[in-house]
């Protein structure tokens, strides 16, 4: 399987969520083809205005990519960034001094009314403004001073699979950009992603080990933190398990205490400075006895209970988050098959949710 999963009975439960994982290779190998070149002249002309600041505006698993932004800009590029509460402008009204600041709402519809009001509040209060949406047609793109289509093409699953990854691409085309630099690293991703989503069935036996776990534990550090909250939220909503995503220091702060042998863990360990920056967690949690699953390179799966190795050798660690998020994506989908749900179909859920 390169580009495609095997055919689905179209009565078959998750047949939306499997094609549309299966197509993230195929994303990733348009955007750098095609979106590229059109990504580095919106970073060109934002350049320009040299912003002082980065607000983020994002919602669900649009905000974990903007997290990933957020790592990305303040560690590339050194721009001091933050993550907006969009509620003070749109609930209470306030209206900051944004003169200089470059306002980035992230958003797979782009119609969310809160997404549409703080962008337009930024731009009257002086920010430079960008949506990064999957509808170059929608109100937010019509409401911000520039706009990158990230060329998912249309998403009908609930849970978002390729328009969290083809996010990530975006932005990280984007920052590289603002520097300057075509991004030529990211080549390598179709393929590889190609091979992780190929591992289907390895994933397949790694949720037999979940089925009937009750609450789970997802930690990272650095660039994988924003892996750890998506994969929380990907499980949550498809399988409707509880998953806690902490950032491993925080984990250390208190909710280490809860971690048994019992509740599985998963930590998903980067082939970098973030994964450095893991290993005396994860020597506590080996410590209490863990039900540890680590997502990262063959030397961290081996000392676990269970891994998924990820092919990282010569990724640059900003880049791996596109990868690390696709054996979750597939764990999210066959956890739920497992335990007789439907991941097409979340309770509760619709795909565009309008919060004001």
């Amino acid at each position: 399987m390169s580009d495609t999963m095997p055919a689905e009975n179209s009565e078959h439960p998750g047949r939306i969520m499997a094609g549309e994982m299966a197509e993230q290779p195929a994303v990733l190998r348009h955007i750098i083809e095609e979106g590229a070149p059109a990504i580095r002249e919106v970073a060109a002309a934002i350049a320009a205005k040299r912003p002082r600041f980065v607000l983020l505006a994002a919602r669900g698993t649009s905000d974990n990519a903007a997290l990933y932004a957020k790592y990305l800009l303040e560690i590339r590029l050194g721009l001091p960034c933050g993550l907006t509460s969009m509620s003070t402008t749109t609930a209470y009204g306030a209206r900051p001094d944004l003169t200089d600041v470059l306002f980035v709402t992230v958003s797979q519809s782009g119609g969310s009314p809160d997404l549409v009001a703080s962008a337009n509040a930024a731009r009257e209060a002086g920010a430079v403004t960008l949506a990064v949406t999957n509808n170059p047609r929608s109100p937010l793109a019509a409401v911000c001073e520039f706009q990158i289509d990230i060329l998912a093409g249309p998403e009908r699953a609930l849970p978002a699979t390729k328009t969290y990854t083809a996010s990530l691409l975006t932005l990280y085309f984007f920052g590289e950009g603002l520097r300057e630099r075509e991004g030529f690293a990211a080549k390598m991703l179709p393929e590889l992603a190609a091979r992780i989503l190929d591992r289907r069935d390895e994933v397949r036996r790694l949720a037999a080990r979940y089925r009937f776990a009750e609450r789970m534990v997802i930690t990272s550090r650095g660039y994988g933190y924003p892996t750890a909250k998506e994969a929380a939220l990907k499980l949550m909503e498809t399988s409707y398990v509880p998953a806690l995503a902490y950032s491993g220091a925080d984990l250390l702060h208190g909710p280490l205490a809860m971690v048994d042998n019992i509740s599985p863990v998963i930590a998903i360990v980067p082939d970098g400075k973030g994964g450095e920056a893991l290993q005396p967690v994860l020597d506590r949690l080996r410590g209490r006895g863990a039900d540890l699953m680590v997502v990262g390179p063959a030397k961290n799966v081996e000392a676990a209970s269970a891994g998924f190795v990820l092919p990282t050798h010569g990724v640059p660690e900003e880049l791996q988050p596109i990868l690390e998020i696709l054996p979750l994506q597939l764990l999210a989908y066959e956890v739920t098959i497992a335990r007789g749900q439907d991941p097409d179909a979340p309770r509760a859920l619709a795909k565009v949710t309008e919060t004001r």
